[in-house]
């Protein structure tokens, strides 16, 4: 009876490493690229060695073997950004030669207006913005090429506070949800920063709308201790969005996002699917998220925004 029961206090456990993308080691810890890397570049060595031997002499061919040898080491095992160096490389040269403006306005982006004057005027074109997202519906359902996606976002759950079994229990849970999803899933953790500044106006002028002075002065010393923490810090707040999608003409993006809420609401997890305009504020601030939220929000792509005139005439207003 003791053995089951510390059995069961003590369940089992398995380390995942967060690597599970990492490609394959084949020999000596290197991967097929590193190694067909290493190849190509030892035949190109030798091959320019041999030929140059008869015009060097060997010393030189050492010392520039060794120095280009040393380079094709450091771009094979180096690392920097969470990527080998090779690759990081390939990206910063696209990056240099892609175009810096774009602008979403389909392939007329890229036409010359009328006041450029090439090739005497070095002026940078727009290049058109393709995004993967072509529309938002006001549920939330996101157009995606010809797919259909939906967001979801939920809160996190601390398993440290938890017991042995209450950890294995979500732990299976979350697993179990893992293994039902039968469409491509993402799940986005991020930081944002947090605008207390306005959080501690806010509570500064509701100070002086307080019944009693203790109460005032109350107020007033959080909004002070809000005002400081802005200033001396950066605060963060986690988010977390999960990303369902569907294919094959399938519709069901909304319902696919209901299901995720039933399951992680089964592990104690907070989670609503984002309507439209939810959706909306999350894309935008995913693209810029250190941009500060705009007081009355932002609208979804197909919404139809009105506004009404004012006329003064005689010094009256009329609407």
């Amino acid at each position: 009876m003791s053995t089951k029961s510390s059995a069961r206090e003590e369940p089992y456990r398995a380390r995942v490493p967060a690597d599970v993308d990492a490609p394959d080691k084949v020999a000596y810890g290197l991967t097929w690229r590193q190694l067909a890397i290493l190849a190509v570049a030892g035949l190109l060595v030798y091959s320019a060695g041999s030929g140059l031997r008869a015009v060097l002499p060997l010393e030189v061919i050492v010392v520039a073997g060794v120095v280009v040898g040393g380079v094709v080491v450091g771009l094979v095992l180096g690392r920097r950004d969470g990527l080998p160096m090779d690759v990081w490389l390939l990206h910063a040269s696209r990056h240099s030669r892609s175009p810096k403006g774009l602008a979403p306005a389909g392939e007329a982006a890229a036409v010359v207006p009328e006041w450029v004057q090439p090739p005497t005027a070095r002026v940078p074109l727009p290049a058109p913005l393709r995004l993967p997202a072509a529309a938002i519906d006001d549920g939330g359902e996101i157009t995606v090429g010809g797919d259909r996606a939906a967001i979801v976002a939920a809160g996190t759950v601390n398993l440290t506070l938890r017991t042995a079994d209450e950890q294995a229990a979500l732990v299976d849970g979350f697993g179990r949800w893992l293994n039902s999803l039968s469409a491509p899933t993402q799940v986005l953790v991020s930081a944002q920063p947090v605008d207390l500044a306005s959080h501690a106006r806010a509570v500064a002028d509701a100070a002086r709308t307080q019944p009693h002075p203790a109460l005032e002065a109350a107020c007033a010393d959080y909004a002070g201790f809000l005002a400081d923490l802005a200033q001396r810090r950066d605060p963060l707040r986690r988010q977390v969005l999960v990303a369902t999608r569907t294919g094959g003409g399938d519709q069901g993006a909304r319902r696919r996002g209901d299901d995720t809420v039933r399951a992680l609401s089964g592990l104690g997890v907070a989670a609503r699917v984002l309507d439209g305009s939810s959706a909306t504020a999350a894309l935008a601030a995913a693209a810029d998220p250190y941009r500060p939220p705009r007081p009355g929000g932002l609208a979804a792509p197909d919404t139809v925004i009105t506004v009404t005139a004012h006329h003064t005439s005689a010094g009256r207003r009329t609407r």
